[in-house]
């Protein structure tokens, strides 16, 4: 509390004295320069005012002394004693004698020691009078004496108040200016003190300084910020120490045998995983490592034989999984423990554990001799099956048996669902690498028609997969699993052909028709995208604005510039650029703005429920009008109504598809389509 009020008194009010120190002699300079200039308008003002009142009288001046007429001449002296600051005036002949003369004294004021120094006493003024027939004969003089008092006076009360608001306005501004430095520093330094002084010195980086609010970007926060990272330095090198320390001391709680840690260390450091688990919201993944017929090998090649491969499964464990997601131990005989953090799912924990039976199925070379090995793994997820440590070993301890029970050199999960739901994930990948290979692979065209022309114009290549046990695979279920594991690259370039060279035989039929294929985001944010996919146009002489990308609103927004600069290569070479599914993701006109986009689709799930639902309604509308205003073309997807069809004609919907008109079909059902379907207008117009 001390040091808080001795820096708030020594700088804050140092600080405050300087500056209404410095708002004063400014307030002075500023307003003693205004003074001034003002005098100096004054001044020039009572000149032009005397000049303006002479030429007034001037002529009147001149017939008088021109006609020796005194009376005329006394009475334009009188006129010109109406000004209050008139203080002598007279008409006299060339010789000196006065025709018309008046006098006042000069007013007698307070303020003249200090105005008359500025303006003088009074300003005489003199012009001669001629005629204007007879410009060459002066006929007399009008001498007109200006009292500066009045105008002093005026000017004095306004400098008094220029002056004194001049200076007030200064220190107002000095007192403002010392609020805003007291608000944006004084204040966030108190603050930075009292967070400080909270620090815990045995650890540092528990509690950081907090830095102060609207201070993130500026030099109280960059100091907050060296602050707080030499306090984390402070923090890990106490950690490290601590670490060390712990090393030593628990060196007796190892395994002899391998280096592992035992059983009881590792419960330990099972129950830290798990607090660190809990604390940043992640999953975590518990493998209980059995060595199958570990019993035999002993038998066979003695236990020498048996402890050098439990020291290899160590090692190799240590060294494939050796970094800090994972902990590794090992419980006692043939058993082993993989602890693995940081997951965002189950499929990762079956890919380690794959790794891991990879790992221990390849031959060990020991005392000459190559022995084949296996394992069997049971897994149990944190915190989805339990979130006890020691209810956590025991479930994938139990795994680990029941497993053995049905075979060895494989793992299983603690829940049967899930692991269920991983392997056909598993085997689904596997069948995909041969699914290409094994022409397993088709397309299907669901026409695009034209709402205005009722003509088609278009088709959307589909794939379909025909697994040859499984049967049709539905491409929500498949294309997700081939854009994990990066194979919808492949099939991404083998639509591509199929598609190009489908237009290619419609066009050389006579049929030219635009067609629309998919384009993943993995395949977007490959380098050579763009050359693949205007290589394919050129090998099958497809006009590129015969071909039409559909790309989704959140496979760009991973890496926007780079999406947006390969897109606009590709318009830039006439290929069409569709979002498909627009309304689902982010649709922001952000981005949309940025895209070089030619149609809009609406989703299905929005024509589904038109007319019937008025949210989904409304959502279409807003996409149609949104449409307009940029000038793209709108496609319905999945019409299948006449009333959908006939609401979306009437909204503007340019472009519709869907099974109204006809669900995807095969190449040469498809032409048949087309036939029949422009066959059918024509008659319906006739």
């Amino acid at each position: 509390m001390k040091s808080s009020f001795e820096v708030e008194h020594r700088l804050g009010y140092r600080i405050l004295w300087w500056i209404l120190a410095i708002a004063l002699i400014s307030g002075v300079v500023v307003s003693s320069v205004q003074v001034i200039l003002d005098a100096r308008r004054v001044s020039n003002d009572l000149n032009y005012q005397a000049t303006q009142t002479i030429a007034m009288v001037e002529d009147a001046a001149t017939q008088a002394v021109f006609s020796i007429d005194s009376e005329l001449a006394q009475q334009v002296v009188d006129g010109l004693f109406a000004i209050e600051a008139v203080h002598l005036a007279r008409i006299v002949h060339p010789d000196g004698e006065p025709l018309g003369h008046r006098q006042r004294p000069l007013q007698e004021t307070a303020f003249r020691p200090v105005t008359d120094p500025i303006f003088e006493s009074d300003r005489p003024f003199r012009t001669h009078l001629v005629r204007n027939t007879d410009t060459g004969t002066v006929y007399g003089y009008l001498e007109v004496h200006y009292d500066t008092a009045p105008a002093a006076r005026t000017w004095l009360d306004r400098a008094t108040v220029t002056f004194a608001s001049g200076v007030a306005t200064a220190l107002i501004l000095g007192m403002v200016l010392y609020f805003v430095f007291h608000l944006l520093l004084t204040r966030p330094l108190l603050r930075i003190v009292q967070s400080v002084k909270q620090v815990d010195p045995d650890h540092p980086d528990d509690r950081l300084v907090g830095i102060p609010a609207g201070h993130g970007r500026d030099e109280l926060g960059l100091w907050v910020n060296a602050t707080n990272n030499l306090l984390v330095a402070i923090g890990d090198s106490q950690k490290r120490h601590r670490e060390a320390e712990d090393r030593v001391s628990r060196l007796s709680r190892y395994d002899q045998l391998t280096g592992l840690p035992s059983r009881e260390t590792f419960m330990e450091l099972l129950e830290r995983d798990i607090r660190e688990s809990q604390k940043r919201n992640r999953l975590l993944s518990l493998m209980v490592c059995g060595i199958d017929d570990f019993k035999s090998v002993n038998e066979q090649c003695g236990f020498r034989t048996g402890d050098l491969i439990l020291q290899t499964v160590a090692d190799r464990l240590t060294s494939r999984l050796g970094s800090t997601r994972f902990t590794i131990a090992r419980l006692g005989s043939d058993q082993f423990v993989v602890v693995e953090k940081g997951l965002r799912d189950g499929f990762q924990a079956a890919d380690t554990a794959e790794r891991v039976l990879a790992c221990l199925g390849e031959p060990m070379v020991v005392e000459d001799q190559s022995v084949a090995m296996s394992a069997t793994i049971g897994i149990a997820m944190f915190p989805s099956d339990t979130d006890k440590a020691d209810r956590l070993l025991q479930s994938a301890e139990q795994t680990m048996t029941l497993a053995k029970q049905t075979g060895h050199a494989h793992f299983q999960f603690y829940v049967a669902s899930i692991d269920q739901e991983i392997r056909d994930r598993k085997q689904m990948e596997k069948d995909l690498t041969q699914a290409l290979v094994n022409r397993e692979f088709h397309l299907v065209y669901q026409p695009q028609i034209n709402l205005e022309s009722k003509r088609v114009i278009g088709a959307e290549a589909l794939l379909r997969w025909e697994h040859p046990s499984r049967g049709f695979v539905p491409p929500d279920d498949f294309i997700p699993v081939a854009e994990a594991n990066g194979s919808i690259v492949e099939i991404g370039q083998w639509v591509l052909e199929q598609a190009c060279a489908q237009a290619a035989h419609w066009a050389a039929e006579g049929t030219p028709l635009r067609i629309a294929v998919n384009l993943s985001a993995v395949q977007l944010r490959q380098d050579s995208i763009v050359t693949d996919i205007l290589d394919t146009l050129r090998r099958h002489s497809i006009p590129a604005g015969r071909l039409e990308l559909e790309v989704t609103e959140t496979s760009f927004m991973t890496n926007l510039s780079d999406a947006v600069a390969k897109l606009h290569r590709l318009n830039q070479a006439g290929i069409n650029i569709a979002v498909d599914d627009f309304g689902t993701g982010y649709s922001s006109l952000t981005y949309l703005k940025q895209m070089p986009v030619q149609h809009l689709k609406i989703d299905k799930q929005f024509i589904r429920d038109l007319l019937v639902n008025e949210d989904d309604t409304r959502i279409a509308n807003t996409i149609i009008d949104l449409g307009k205003s940029l000038n793209l073309s709108v496609v319905a997807e999945g019409v299948e109504t006449a009333e959908q069809e006939y609401y979306l004609t009437q909204r503007g919907c340019k472009l519709a598809q869907g099974y109204y008109f006809s669900k995807p079909l095969q190449p040469r059902d498809f032409e048949t389509f087309v036939q029949d379907f422009h066959q059918q207008f024509v008659e319906s117009n006739v």
